[in-house]
């Protein structure tokens, strides 16, 4: 068991390093991280489409990756708000990690990127322990999930930096207690900020893309009190998964990672 747990620590500890040289050289460049983290099926791909149109309307150079076990359905959907997507195809694994997002911007990443959101594998258990470089670390819940989806994902929540509620359109169907999701949340992470958002309706249109922006821009962001001051440079505490499985076997090279490139011309750069 013990060798299990420095394994675990150690996988970790290298993808901190490498979250960390990601993170350095990205904001050298001038361009933000959104890690996006959710369950599967609760409108992130809807909202993140709706984002990147809207950011390229207001001329802001964003890119989006997307990770799948299978299929390039997500990318195809992002690539419709036409700016540069890449899809990332992980065989099977449940998350990704800082070293494999670094190979799949290299060479891909378009000099001007201000923005660049990744939406990650969904799973609501692997993600929440893997730093990516991000600035700003979302997770997201639909009304038709339950209220009590924070308190289930502890560390998920608990380490989020900004938490959005979708398919806002849902919540009277779906009989979406809003106070007491929003209770839960702060159980879980004090002082975090709630958004509401529908991809359908286009309620909270845009505000996702301004808290991104606004971090990028050295605004102040959300500390978890989860995070603790172990890893001040990101503000991420990692430990072992809320489900109890060891899920970091080894550092998961990019054979587990297959690609595809949408690619599009960027928008007109405005900083």
């Amino acid at each position: 068991m013990c060798r299990v747990v420095d394994l675990r620590q150690a996988v970790l500890a290298k993808n901190d390093g490498a979250a960390q040289a990601l993170r350095s050289g990205l904001t050298a460049r001038g361009t933000t991280v959104v890690n996006l983290l959710s369950s599967p099926g609760s409108g992130k791909t809807a909202l993140l489409e709706r984002e990147l149109g809207l950011a390229r309307g207001r001329a802001v150079p964003v890119a989006a990756l997307t990770a799948d076990l299978a299929t390039e359905n997500d990318a195809t959907r992002l690539a419709r708000s036409g700016v540069p997507v890449k899809q990332v195809l992980t065989d099977g694994l449940c998350h990704l990690e800082a070293a494999m997002l670094g190979r799949h911007l290299d060479g891909w990443l378009p000099e001007d990127t201000r923005l660049l959101f990744v939406e990650n594998v969904g799973n609501l258990v692997c993600p929440a322990s893997y730093d990516l470089g991000e600035s700003l670390r979302v997770v997201l819940a639909s009304v038709t999930e339950g209220e009590d989806k924070p308190l289930k994902y502890p560390t998920a929540f608990g380490l989020a930096q900004l938490v959005v509620v979708t398919k806002t359109d849902l919540a009277q169907a779906a009989e979406f207690d809003e106070a007491a999701f929003r209770a839960h949340v702060q159980q879980v992470n004090p002082g975090v900020e709630v958004l509401l958002t529908s991809a359908r309706t286009g309620e909270g249109a845009g505000v996702l893309l301004d808290r991104a922006l606004a971090a990028g821009d050295g605004s102040t962001v959300h500390v978890p009190v989860m995070a603790g001051q172990q890893h001040p440079a990101h503000h991420h505490h990692h430990g072992q998964h809320a489900d109890g499985h060891d899920h970091a076997q080894d550092d998961h090279g990019e054979d587990h990672a297959a690609h595809g490139d949408h690619r599009h011309a960027p928008a007109p750069a405005a900083r």
